[in-house]
């Protein structure tokens, strides 16, 4: 049985708990907060804690809080050689205090708080500085129902940068293309079905192959014509720098 004290409210947090509970082979002894309403619905559920003195001793620490709370946070904790790992995906490992035996445990998913995710089908990143604590977190991952990959501070940082690229710039472009089409009183609804077969797509073939569009035809006429289209000089700024891109990817 592993034993977990979650340290954090957000929406990591909150879907690890569920995990973590849902889970054979884990069990959350403790959850602390510092605004301790944040998690007072689940005090029937789980001891729940504002007062870090009195963290209760485990086998790991999860510390699932935001990325410039972590440093603070671990050099905070009332005790020394634990297992104590964070959960993001750009600090370094380093940055947790060296008192305690230092890990990661980095699910890679964009998380919301009312959605529902199955950790099955998502990748954890992990690291530790010990064979023994990384031993440990591969049986975390595994009681979750998770991939795990050993990933280092440096490939685990590339790879936050990429998948702001195909997550928060990707979903930004959502936002454009609703705000287009709304403009025109056209139903956004008419868009899903083509968002879902380009990320279905890049299932089977890399994103190179998968490519289309006037950028890789150099289709000159149709791009004039939707620069002509769009109102917004920022919209416009954005089509003709990822067009450029596109352009440049594909020998055009």
């Amino acid at each position: 049985m592993i034993t977990v004290c979650l340290l954090g409210a957000g929406n990591v947090a909150t879907h690890l708990y569920m995990a973590f509970t849902d889970a054979e082979g884990i069990t959350v002894k403790q959850w602390f907060n510092r605004d301790i309403k944040k998690i007072s619905s689940y005090k029937n559920k789980v001891e729940i804690t504002n007062d870090i003195q009195t963290l209760e001793k485990a086998d790991i620490y999860v510390l699932a809080v935001s990325d410039d709370a972590i440093s603070d946070l671990s050099q905070r904790l009332p005790f020394e050689n634990r297992l104590t790992v964070h959960t993001s995906g750009s600090v370094n490992i380093y940055d947790l205090d060296k008192k305690n035996r230092r890990g990661v445990f980095y699910p890679l998913q964009t998380f919301s708080k009312d959605v529902a995710v199955n950790f099955s089908e998502i990748p954890v990143c992990i690291e530790a500085l010990d064979k023994k604590d990384l031993k440990n977190l591969k049986a975390l991952a595994n009681a979750i129902g998770s991939n795990w990959y050993k990933i280092n501070t440096e490939q685990r940082q590339t790879l936050h940068v990429s998948a702001v690229f195909v997550n928060n710039f990707t979903n930004q472009l959502y936002r454009i293309a609703h705000e287009i089409s709304d403009a025109k009183n056209i139903n956004f609804d008419i868009l899903k079905p083509l968002i879902l077969e380009t990320a279905k797509k890049v299932q089977e073939v890399s994103p190179y192959m998968a490519q289309t569009g006037p950028a890789k035809r150099n289709d000159k006429k149709t791009i004039k014509k939707h620069l002509k289209q769009l109102e917004s000089e920022e919209h416009k700024t954005i089509y003709e720098l990822l067009t450029q891109s596109i352009k440049k990817t594909h020998g055009r």
